[in-house]
């Protein structure tokens, strides 16, 4: 209880900093479905890692496909550009079943939990890469293959830059897209997951980004924060707002979770 209610209050002060206009209503209306999908997702865990592959199938629709079976045609290397959202295990699950890739992860450093999160993976994966193993990346990319990859979270300031992120100004964001495509000149496809009201869920795999900046790691970090930025819109409620997003601040700067601090343009 004590962990949801500090979950809660960064959920509030992320909504804040990135809709400074939102209403107070507005705001509260996502909180609460925020903590609600956030109990969902344990769920949809466990069906991306337990579930078949034709009962998960049949609870999925995908729309798109037709941009990655043009890309396979070319023989060019995909990467699947993704946000957490709450039911993304449950995406990749799908996506997976149609189309294999590599999934980019973060080991667990709970060997039990970190052995179910492969296992569960792995199913529909060709492979999963360690976030830290870039050239395991670059190798899937030059070699035609699909790549999982969400580049949304605060991941320190290590191959990092300062971008604008709805209302912030200056948030923290990874430059590993921009090294990826730089070496591989791979197509970005971005792709959402929604849980629909009906129970129901949509994938839709967008058409490959164009006009990436290519070698700006700057530039190429505010594209890429653009694209994040429509992907969590496609349904806020069911975005991972939990996490700390803005932590890491520019030298000089104070944290920006700290109650008594207003938002940063």
């Amino acid at each position: 209880m004590r962990l949801m209610k500090k979950r809660q209050v960064t959920i509030k002060r992320n909504l804040e900093l990135c809709f400074p206009d939102m209403s107070d209503q507005e705001r509260e209306a996502i909180i609460k479905e925020n903590i609600d999908n956030a109990g969902i997702a344990l769920f949809e865990t466990a069906m991306a890692w337990f579930w078949s592959d034709k009962r998960v199938s049949k609870h999925v629709n995908i729309e798109g496909m037709e941009h990655i079976e043009a890309l396979e045609q070319q023989g060019k290397g995909v990467l699947m550009l993704a946000v957490h959202s709450m039911n993304l295990e449950l995406g990749a699950r799908a996506f997976g079943i149609q189309k294999s890739g590599s999934g980019v992860y973060r080991p667990n450093n709970n060997p039990c939990f970190d052995y179910f999160q492969y296992k569960g993976r792995s199913r529909s994966n060709r492979t999963l890469i360690d976030r830290k193993n870039v050239k395991g990346m670059l190798e899937a990319l030059k070699t035609g293959q699909r790549v999982w990859y969400a580049p949304d979270h605060d991941y320190g300031t290590r191959r990092s830059t300062f971008a604008p992120l709805f209302a912030v100004k200056r948030a923290c964001t990874t430059t590993g897209t921009s090294l990826l495509v730089d070496a591989t000149d791979c197509a970005i496809v971005p792709f959402t997951m929604v849980r629909e009201s009906n129970g129901q869920y949509t994938l839709t795999i967008s058409a490959p980004v164009e006009g990436f900046p290519k070698n700006d790691p700057v530039q190429a970090a505010a594209f890429v924060n653009k694209i994040v930025e429509k992907s969590i819109m496609a349904c806020p409620g069911q975005y991972m707002w939990l996490h700390r997003r803005f932590k890491t601040r520019p030298d000089g700067e104070c944290c920006l979770y700290k109650p008594q601090l207003v938002p940063v343009m």
